[in-house]
């Protein structure tokens, strides 16, 4: 199929549905009123951005929320670690937030050069939405997979 004709049919469909009535207010159902509004995602406040990044860096890593810990914040950069899996060490790393985008990088690595950020196009996009206290957290990796958790992480920090 041509280019032209892709965005001739693309045209033509878009033109056709907005024309469809809305249904009138008397008739939307109070519970769909209700609903919409229960799903509608919440705005992150400053106190979020340790929440955003407990769940994305425990979405990133396969950690239970529970086991990252937050060890300090500078500015709008979350300190973090979480028991290795391997040797039972600690890793650490830093996370921050820009939108709807959380990114991180590793620290404390032997070698410092390795400690880059994660957001070059080789990297997955890790976006977030809160729904309350739970944040979904959405990444998509380089060859356009995807993989989508709801983690469970209230203010005070006592979640699983």
């Amino acid at each position: 199929m041509s280019l032209s004709l892709v965005v001739l049919s693309a045209l033509a469909l878009s033109a056709c549905g907005d024309h469809a009535a809305a249904p009138a207010a008397d008739q939307v159902a109070e519970g769909a009123v209700a609903d919409d509004v229960t799903k509608t995602p919440g705005v992150m406040m400053p106190a979020d951005l340790p929440r955003v990044c407990r769940a994305g860096l425990a979405a990133i890593h396969g950690q239970r929320v529970a086991d990252i810990q937050i060890e300090g914040i500078e500015g709008e950069i979350v300190k973090a670690s979480w028991r290795a899996p391997v040797d039972g060490g600690r890793l650490f790393a830093d996370c921050r937030v820009q939108g709807d985008v959380v990114t991180w990088r590793p620290t404390s690595l032997p070698d410092p050069a390795q400690e880059r950020w994660m957001d070059t196009a080789g990297d997955p996009v890790v976006r977030f939405v809160l729904r309350g206290e739970e944040i979904e957290v959405n990444q998509t990796f380089p060859d356009g997979t995807r993989e989508q958790a709801m983690l469970r992480v209230e203010e005070g920090g006592a979640d699983g």
